[in-house]
């Protein structure tokens, strides 16, 4: 029988990659990565020459289509693979990743009109600027008693959908009068490739505020946020919302030509990278945590109830798997904040030593870390050098190092960090136990999880819980091939859900981390000091970090 194979595409933060997988038992088979030309667009607007102001995060489109054109025929070269084997090609993408598009798709910031506006590109998912819109948002809410809310641990975040549109009309109004539509980066790529113009039930739940039976909030609800954005869910974000591993459309001829496949493979519906992750791991069953970890990470979680949890990203019904319930929490650097420190912080001999021994400073430090016994550096540290994700979503908050002397060594702040990520996850996790969310298994995915053994032991030390590892390292996209082969359907050798998908194509590594008693004694003293530290800086305790934050911005102004 002839083999057959999809193609998942995972855009990330800073690059895609095209993932060829057999779909008979999920190998592996050829991937390649495409770094973003451009990067993250957080400093100068490209060809324009102006400064960007603090908190902003932009992309170029173009970044994307360069993926498709360049790792998708690269996967199919390396792999010998033939264009007629391959039925199915799936997206995820880091989200909420949003665009404005003009009436013909274009996004605005490639037209010379408005290439000079920074509001005409791409918002990324850490564009943090739309923070004042979302916290009028949350008040707007609140004070009409909106039911939506809850749904998403009280509060609505300044990544998110419809606070980064709001920015839009009121800091640009030109901008937004121009745009047709506001889209997410995934569902482009997928119009890009289809002609079709659909939207994805991932990343509408979780970032948009959409509900499969009630849709969107009504009308007077945005008009209460502002008269312009009144009719805003019937006209800018108007296309059908399709449930995942849906077929969204059938490859162009165009773009069959430019990746080298065969027109009318079936697309499947874009989806959340981190959410892609869940069937990847074979966590399709109710109570498994898994921590999706990179620059950030994501904590998805299925259930069969519906439940109320603070400062959740979202609680959507088979937002993840169908049949469940599928919560989203996270946190906004992990990844980021180590490589802050590396990159801005260590001093030049650390370089230099890790450069003589061979390795890079990340390992350099991991192991000089290591010798450290939980409490011994005499540190503590907060994990919001991005903001906070969960449970406060609040992207004012930022970074804390505490305990520092004269005699602080660098590889002890590191571990410090990897520590304070450590205790933000375990808050996350308390805050689903609280509300009768189980959380009874904990799996990890990701490029830290399989380079930073350090990290993963100080994970489950923290937490007390063994940590499952996923066997792939690209977990995003190996699950958006897996709901390619949803999409291709049994008819054309695929599947008909993704639980059949899983239980043929997920694997886990047979090498877990399990937590040392003496370990998890000392780090529950530092958390219940990480928790005081939390609640002082996040509940109102002391506005400081606000505060600061907002004089920074003034004297830039």
């Amino acid at each position: 029988m002839a083999r057959q194979y999809t193609i998942g595409i995972d855009f990330g933060t800073e690059s895609g990659r095209a993932l060829l997988v057999d779909i008979a038992d999920g190998r592996e088979v050829a991937s390649h990565v495409t770094p973003y030309p451009h990067g993250v667009i957080d400093e100068v607007l490209p060809g324009t020459g102006r400064r960007l102001e603090p908190d902003w995060a932009l992309q170029h489109p173009g970044d994307y289509l360069k993926v498709l054109i360049a790792s998708v025929p690269e996967v199919l070269r390396m792999s010998g693979v033939r264009p007629e084997e391959v039925i199915g090609i799936g997206i995820d993408f880091t989200a909420c990743t949003m665009m404005p598009l003009d009436a013909g798709g274009t996004p605005l910031c490639l037209l010379p009109d408005w290439s000079h506006d920074p509001h005409a590109w791409v918002k990324l998912w850490k564009h943090h600027a739309a923070q004042d819109e979302a916290n009028r948002l949350n008040e707007i809410a609140k004070q009409r008693g909106e039911s939506f809310l809850a749904r998403y641990g009280g509060r609505q975040s300044s990544e998110w959908m419809i606070a980064k549109i709001w920015q839009v009309a009121r800091e640009a109004e030109d901008v937004y009068a121009a745009a047709d539509l506001f889209m997410e980066a995934a569902d482009w790529v997928v119009l890009q490739m289809t002609g079709q113009l659909v939207r994805n039930s991932c990343t509408a739940g979780y970032k948009a505020i959409w509900h499969q039976e009630q849709g969107y909030p009504a009308h007077d609800f945005f008009a209460a946020l502002d008269p312009r954005l009144d009719r805003l869910t019937e006209t800018k974000l108007r296309g059908q919302v399709l449930p995942l591993g849906s077929r969204a459309g059938g490859l162009s001829g165009e773009m069959a030509v430019a990746l080298g496949l065969r027109p009318g493979t079936a697309v499947a519906a874009g989806i959340i990278d981190a959410h892609a992750a869940v069937p990847a791991v074979g966590a399709v069953m109710p109570g498994k945590l898994v921590m999706a970890m990179g620059t950030s990470t994501c904590h998805l979680l299925l259930s069969e109830q519906e439940a109320m949890v603070e400062g959740i990203c979202g609680v959507v019904k088979d937002g993840i798997v169908p049949g469940y319930y599928g919560y989203e929490a996270g946190q906004s650097a992990v990844g980021d904040m180590f490589a802050w420190y590396v990159e801005q912080a260590v001093p030049e001999y650390v370089a230099e030593a890790a450069q003589e021994e061979g390795e890079s400073v990340h390992a350099y430090l991991e192991k000089r870390a290591a010798a450290y016994r939980p409490g011994a550096t005499g540190l503590l540290a907060l994990d919001w050098w991005n903001g906070n994700r969960s449970v406060l979503v609040n992207a004012d908050l930022s970074g804390v190092l505490i305990g520092a002397t004269l005699l602080t060594k660098p590889e002890e702040i590191y571990r410090a960090l990897l520590e304070a990520s450590a205790f933000g996850t375990r808050k996350i996790i308390e805050a689903f136990v609280d509300q009768g969310v189980a959380v009874d298994e904990l799996y990890a995915c990701g490029g830290l999880p399989q380079r930073n053994h350090l990290l993963m032991q100080i994970y489950a030390d923290v937490t007390g819980r063994e940590i499952k590892i996923a066997a792939s390292t690209q977990t995003a996209a190996l699950g958006a091939a897996m709901f390619a082969a949803v999409a291709a359907g049994s008819a054309e050798g695929g599947y008909d859900n993704i639980l059949e998908a899983a239980a043929r194509m997920a694997h886990i590594r047979e090498e877990s981390f399990r937590p040392n008693p003496e370990n998890t004694a000392v780090y529950e003293r530092l958390y219940q000091e990480y928790l005081k530290l939390h609640n002082y800086f996040g509940r109102g305790g002391n506005s400081v970090m606000a505060s600061l934050k907002e004089m920074k911005g003034a004297v830039r102004a």
